[in-house]
């Protein structure tokens, strides 16, 4: 079709007119019937993973692509138990996976369900400037109740994702925001077995509340992988052997250093494009600053349950309460004898440390709708972990992906355990 467009533009055909020489239609004609068929014609790419969320579908109208994504608000639950009142798109946050090919035309209608103004930004794509989505500047905003119309060519593939650009300090602090991934039109140079995307995100929650609060700059207490937290973030699975690719994205107000145990990766490209080889590193952590998508790959090899988390020690828990005062070390016995008189069920924790948070989880007494800070558990005992945690799973044969479940069995010998102390 590339071709055919070119020979329009020169025989000065008006295409959007639907206007041309009649003398050059011959001329015309033929030219379309040697274009060789279009790359969007059947899928040509292995689609990617965007746990805990999906990829948005799409139909053909006219030889584009067509999509609808709606901008509204949402109930999203973060861990089994626990939901929140946030913004996304098409009932989640983040929004659905945009998924096309290099070469594609695509038109994206949203519909604002919002009671504000909206405007999405396809972030590090190249368009016509009218495209862009920045409310005020290149287009008119789209008011509550409205649906606007974005369509242009792709012309690049890579990792991108779209957000709002208008009033986005509150829009995207209540969670609006989604992958853009454009897959390239020659095929991948290295075949990928598993493709994830995994938008990082952080909230600012009181405890016992369900809305996040769009005016924090600092004092934030929840940290997610796709609007999840562990216990609820879903696993990344791959075999031994397998070649991985995880796409990070990241619009919040920190960075992110995303580390993953028994693996060596690439870092392959950002949201500018991919890295080339020769300046591609090694590496177990990858720092993901605001406003970029970084992209890593690896072929794990060694079987296992492996922590994958952001290496900000307060990133990997849940409802972060930083207002408290510091116990370590201090004897509590008498202060929870007296409040326990005036609060039954009081207990006095941090004394040697938050792992009390987690150990006394069931018990502890919390405002509703507020997760433990450590949540989940492991085959031999509680994980102190929360927020920015996952897990990946390796194992040496896998016949399907999704059946992958329960925990890792160690081969005997290769547990560590305890021993009798050194005298």
């Amino acid at each position: 079709m590339e071709k055919a467009r070119l020979l329009m533009k020169k025989l000065k055909i008006d295409r959007m007119r639907g206007s041309y020489c009649a003398a050059l239609l011959p001329f015309w004609l033929s030219a379309l019937l040697t274009v060789t068929p279009s790359s969007h014609a059947a899928p040509s790419y292995n689609p990617v993973i965007t746990p805990d969320v999906g990829s948005l579908p799409y139909k053909m109208v006219d030889g584009v692509k067509e999509f609808h994504l709606i901008a509204e608000k949402v109930k999203r639950e973060f861990a089994p138990g626990y939901v929140f009142d946030c913004w996304g798109y098409n009932g989640t946050t983040p929004g659905p996976t945009i998924e096309a090919v290099e070469g594609d035309r695509v038109r994206i209608l949203v519909t604002n369900r919002l009671p504000a103004p909206h405007a999405v930004h396809w972030h590090g794509l190249f368009l016509p400037n009218g495209m862009d989505g920045v409310g005020g500047l290149t287009q008119s905003y789209i008011q509550p109740g409205q649906t606007f119309a974005y369509e242009f060519d792709l012309v690049q593939h890579g990792t991108f994702f779209y957000h709002p650009h208008a009033d986005e300090s509150v829009q995207i602090a209540m969670g609006m925001e989604g992958f853009f991934i454009i897959h390239p039109k020659d095929g991948e140079p290295k075949k990928i077995d598993r493709d994830y995307c995994i938008f990082l995100h952080m909230w600012q929650i009181p405890p016992g509340t369900s809305k996040p609060n769009p005016n924090a700059m600092f004092d934030f207490n929840y940290f997610t992988f796709n609007s999840r937290i562990y216990p609820g973030t879903s696993p990344v699975i791959a075999q031994k052997g397998d070649r991985v690719r995880v796409r990070f994205a990241n619009i919040s107000m920190e960075s992110h250093p995303i580390h993953i145990h028994g693996v060596s990766f690439l870092v392959t490209a950002t949201e500018g494009g991919q890295i080339a080889e020769n300046a591609q590193h090694p590496t177990t952590t990858v720092n993901v600053p605001p406003g970029t998508a970084k992209v890593i790959e690896f072929v794990p090899e060694y079987s296992g349950d492996w922590p994958f988390h952001c290496h900000k020690t307060h990133h990997a828990m849940n409802a972060m309460e930083h207002n408290l005062p510091n116990v370590i070390g201090v004897d509590q016995d008498a202060v929870e004898q007296k409040m326990s008189k005036m609060i039954p069920g009081y207990m006095a924790m941090g004394t040697s440390g938050m792992h009390e948070m987690g150990e006394h989880a069931e018990h502890m007494p919390a405002p509703k709708n507020t997760p433990p800070m450590m949540a989940g558990v492991g085959p031999f005992a509680r994980i102190n972990m929360g927020g920015m945690f996952t897990v990946l799973k390796v194992r040496d044969t896998i016949t399907d992906y999704d059946a992958v479940t329960g925990w890792y069995e160690h081969p005997p010998g290769t547990v560590a355990e305890e021993v009798p102390t050194p005298e």
